[in-house]
């Protein structure tokens, strides 16, 4: 399903929103701000002078909320207040408004909740349920987006069909897809489909996994589905947050963050058991990943689901260039937005908490054996032909591209073997290096979510 670029136009006021699950109108906490985005200009105006009386600083995000809602006169009118009690001068550009919102610390009204459920629950009534009064949360809220579809409008794959690699005729060589090897089992996920599911529900190498594509962040993360004791089963909430996708776990209908695997907002946060764990992935071209598994199964082309499946044809508009669809509060620009970067979240060989680190791609195609030093712990990227990144913590042993593909040599002259979960010493199985999860992104939608990242580009 295609996201929806187009506003959602409601003829507000008190006595056209109410609650969705109750038909009672709203409580008073945010009665003045329905009233003031009425198409009435003289009730409008009455409540956008009582606004004015009792003027507060968490006033301005509740209006740019509910401006992205209404009709393009009612907006003028809102933004024009906004303006006037502001001084900022931005007109009806949605986007400035939004970023000067989020570059003002956030202090949330104590209805902003209210009624961000009230208008995303008549885009779908199931959102409601995501965004709870007493709901705790550790994100911003007026950071959380409406992603432009409705509750698994893109529908997750449930388990879906696998095919042998034999059997895959509808792929090139040169086709995009996202391997993930568990317990020996191998299986391709390609770019043409996914992009169109965003999420599969799978089972490799019997583990459990939700393996989440953000097409806009560019980031495909294998999370196992266990966590806290209990298998979870997650679906898509519709909702965005700094341009990543907040999905839902269908137990509580938590919103969890997609960079990160925890709840977000919602009764799952704060619980510490409940940070899913991630498997690595590589991006790469079916024929590379054939090559080194031969034995691979790959996605069937029969989903269940009338969709263009050609190589390209997802989301091939928002690809083709460095544009965003969704604005975020913070960009850099050492790389360009959708440069591709390879993301760890590193801690340190004593325990503690994590730091995130970003390689850019294009440097390591160029470096395709680099070898770097994080946090006490020293790692090596290895980089094939076709762009496959594989994160090893190498230790002491420092390492070198071997005259055959897919080996690499020490200062000893031995030789290492690359598997997917270690590097192994030909001459001694039993000396591995093993395999540090690492995952591809686009940089503005990592650097969004983790400003303090390290990142090497040079």
């Amino acid at each position: 399903m295609k996201r929806i670029h187009r506003l959602v136009l409601f003829g507000v006021g008190v006595a056209t929103i109410c609650c969705p699950a109750t038909g009672q109108a709203q409580d008073a906490g945010i009665d003045l701000f329905l009233r003031a985005v009425q198409a009435d200009d003289t009730a409008a105006g009455a409540a956008l002078d009582a606004l004015e009386r009792e003027w507060s600083d968490d006033y301005p995000a509740m209006l740019v909320e509910l401006a992205g809602f209404v009709s393009p006169p009612v907006r003028d009118r809102v933004l024009g207040f906004l303006e006037e009690r502001t001084g900022q001068l931005l007109g009806s550009d949605m986007n400035r408004w939004r970023q000067w919102v989020w570059s003002n610390p956030h202090t949330a009204h104590p209805g902003y909740i209210d009624l961000k459920r009230l208008l995303f629950s008549r885009i779908d009534p199931l959102m409601a349920e995501f965004l709870r009064p007493d709901s705790p949360r550790t994100i911003r809220l007026d950071e959380v987006q409406w992603g432009g579809v409705r509750v698994n409008g893109i529908p997750p794959l449930d388990h879906p069909v696998h095919i042998p690699a034999s059997d895959a005729g509808y792929l090139n060589d040169t086709d995009i897809v996202f391997g993930i090897a568990i317990n020996v089992e191998a299986k391709a996920y390609p770019k043409r489909i996914l992009a169109w599911h965003e999420m599969a529900l799978d089972l490799v190498g019997g583990v459990e996994l939700t393996i989440i594509y953000c097409t806009l962040c560019g980031t495909v993360l294998p999370y196992e589905s266990e966590a806290g004791g209990r298998l979870h089963r997650f679906g898509t909430s519709g909702l965005l947050y700094r341009s990543n996708k907040l999905f839902f776990d269908h137990g509580t209908a938590s919103l969890w963050s997609t960079l990160v695997g925890r709840p977000v907002i919602g009764p799952l946060v704060g619980r510490a058991d409940l940070e899913l764990a991630l498997r690595s992935s590589v991006t790469t071209t079916w024929g590379e990943w054939l090559a080194r598994h031969p034995d691979t199964v790959v996605l069937s082309l029969e989903t269940g689901y009338n969709r263009d499946y050609s190589e390209g044809a997802a989301y091939a508009d928002y690809f083709s260039t460095d544009e965003l669809m969704f604005d975020v509060p913070l960009k850099d620009d050492r790389l360009r937005n959708k440069d591709e970067v390879l993301v760890m979240r590193i801690e340190p060989s004593t325990g503690g908490e994590w730091e995130p680190w970003a390689i850019a791609a294009d440097f390591l195609n160029d470096n395709p054996v680099y070898r770097f030093t994080a946090r006490d712990r020293s790692f090596t990227v290895v980089t094939s032909e076709a762009g496959a990144n594989r994160v090893y913590e190498t230790g002491d042993v420092t390492l070198d591209a071997g005259n055959d593909a897919g080996s690499l040599v020490d200062e000893a002259g031995g030789l290492w073997r690359l598997d997917e979960d270690a590097l192994v010493a030909v001459d001694d199985d039993t000396r591995r290096l093993p395999r540090f999860t690492a995952n591809r992104a686009f940089w503005f939608g990592w650097y969004a979510q983790f400003p303090e990242t390290e990142l090497i580009d040079r």
